[in-house]
């Protein structure tokens, strides 16, 4: 158990000096497994972790899926969903922050990062809401609250790494977040209206646009909107597995660019090369991931947890609550990516003991740590947007996001306490 904890300890010390991620959790894992078992055993406990992992079917998801969006969001799409979403929203109050929220969260579900949404976004909406009038104060908080969403709309990488690192069915957990991430655009846009109407200054209406207009203006987006219904629905109805939804998923969209003439030579290259590097660094990541979920098995560290909280008679929603709490706040100065990899293998054997379902627990974890990426003091969000704005200060930011954060605990709260909210798409579809 001492080792165990040795080893958290020193992964959280070189995750904060910015040592890369995969190095860190594999070095660290080596040299627990060598003081546990010996050198000889550490030795050929790694290379068995990654041809397991290398081996695994449901790991060809993930460059799948990264080649998708990259392919998708090459084409256009960032533009295409705010005027898209700017004819259907643009005439009310705060329609531009309405707009830039849907684009938000259509965007970063297919490139799949917080960060690249956030940067992404600051450069489509924020000149056009501020030409407009809006505050800087909103039109920030507007883009860097949309980013989050990203991480849970399916399909989402990081659901995938927290599948394979609890084992636990990933087109169960993709149908799990569909619902959570409406929830989350649709208590988004609640904030932006209430916003607006408290603050009518802050957030004029717009042009209002034809039903023809609006119409033509999903011509950009019908590809994108295809591709997801799909990949959800075929889950959904059990037509395919979540590897093969990958697939077919970036054939399509390989399709889709090459024949709307979006899709040349040189930028295949890019694309190709792109999804190449972003899944080697991920596969690293992993499999530094997979041996440190080893060595706290070996060390018998859950177990000692697990003793210790009967022992002091936590449990239940005490417990979830507890490890919540873990979560945001490491989430306040960690990255999202980095805290699934780190804690999941040490809280989901603990959850999965006290009965709890692990898909319903991994949908509350990246709630969780969405919340983390747009809270003080080092929301990593607000960073992002805050480089790619510098004339824009962080407490302007951070002010914004209060509305946008109250809104997120108060979806955090309904999901951990009405697991029925997530599971009832995937026990529709298991029935």
């Amino acid at each position: 158990m001492t080792i165990g904890v040795m080893a958290i300890i020193a992964v959280l010390i070189l995750a904060f000096l910015r040592i890369p991620l995969g190095f860190a959790l594999l070095t660290v894992s080596l040299a627990g497994l060598t003081m546990l078992m010996g050198f000889d055993v550490a030795l050929t406990l790694l290379p068995m972790t990654i041809s397991e992992a290398v081996l695994s079917y449901e790991l060809a998801v993930v460059p799948m899926f990264i080649l998708m969006g990259n392919v998708i969001s090459r084409t256009g799409i960032s533009h295409d969903l705010f005027r898209s979403a700017n004819a259907f929203f643009g005439h009310v109050r705060g329609g531009l922050a309405l707009s830039t929220m849907v684009a938000c969260a259509g965007f970063s579900a297919v490139c799949g990062s917080s960060y690249a949404t956030a940067a992404t976004m600051s450069k489509v909406a924020y000149p056009s809401m501020r030409e407009h009038g809006y505050s800087e104060e909103l039109s920030t908080a507007t883009i860097a609250a949309g980013g989050t969403l990203g991480i849970l709309i399916p399909p989402s990488i990081i659901l995938v790494i927290y599948g394979i690192l609890t084992q636990t069915n990933i087109g169960d957990l993709f149908i799990a977040g569909v619902v959570p991430g409406i929830l989350g655009l649709v208590m988004y846009m609640l904030a932006i209206y209430l916003v607006s109407l408290s603050r009518p200054d802050s957030a004029p209406a717009g042009e209002r646009t034809d039903w023809k207009g609006r119409l033509a203006s999903l011509k950009g987006v019908w590809s994108f909107l295809f591709i997801f219904a799909l990949i959800i629905g075929g889950l959904y109805m059990k037509w395919f597995s979540p590897t093969e939804a990958a697939g077919i998923g970036a054939g399509i969209a390989l399709t889709i660019a090459t024949l709307s003439g979006k899709m040349s030579i040189p930028v295949l290259k890019d694309v190709l090369l792109d999804t190449a590097r972003t899944s080697i660094i991920l596969y690293t990541v992993l499999f530094g991931a997979l041996l440190f979920s080893k060595l706290i098995s070996y060390s018998g560290l859950a177990d000692g947890i697990l003793e210790m909280v009967s022992a002091q008679g936590i449990s239940g929603l005490m417990l979830m609550l507890m490890i919540i709490m873990v979560f945001l706040l490491l989430g306040c100065v960690m990255d999202s990516l980095a805290i699934i990899l780190i804690f999941v293998p040490l809280f989901a054997p603990l959850i999965d003991a006290q009965g709890y379902d692990l898909v319903w627990f991994g949908i509350v974890v990246v709630v969780a740590t969405e919340i983390a990426l747009i809270t003080p003091p080092l929301g990593m969000n607000v960073f992002v947007l805050r480089a790619t704005l510098p004339e824009v200060q962080l407490t302007t930011i951070f002010k914004g996001l209060v509305p946008f954060i109250g809104m997120d605990l108060l979806r955090l709260a309904l999901l951990t306490t009405f697991p029925a909210i997530t599971l009832w798409l995937v026990k529709l579809s298991s029935g």
